[in-house]
């Protein structure tokens, strides 16, 4: 499982893919070309989108905002679950649990 944070979902939101596009990602273009599939799972985690036009670089390497890192506190622990349960019981019952 890839795990990629992800400016088109918003922040907090999990969303765990079988395989799929890039969806302009560059971290996953990357992976794409070297495994030359787009057949793996992945784990995508939402930073959402509060950035300026061309700024986006800036956005996704810059730190967490208060409120941001707060909310982090509790979301890493349902990621953990959600890892673990695709490590135990796969990427269609994981899909079914935690996609909403």
């Amino acid at each position: 499982m890839v795990v990629i944070d992800d400016i088109n979902l918003p922040f907090g939101t999990i969303r765990i893919r079988a395989k799929g596009s890039d969806g302009g990602h560059n971290g996953l273009k990357n992976i794409n070309e070297l495994l030359d599939t787009t057949s793996y799972n992945r784990l995508r985690f939402g930073i959402g989108s509060n950035f300026t036009k061309k700024s986006q670089s800036d956005y996704v390497l810059s730190k967490w905002s208060e409120n941001e890192s707060s909310e982090l506190s509790k979301l890493i622990p349902i990621v953990n679950e959600v890892i673990c349960m695709f490590v135990l019981s796969g990427v269609d019952l994981t899909m079914s649990q935690y996609n909403s």
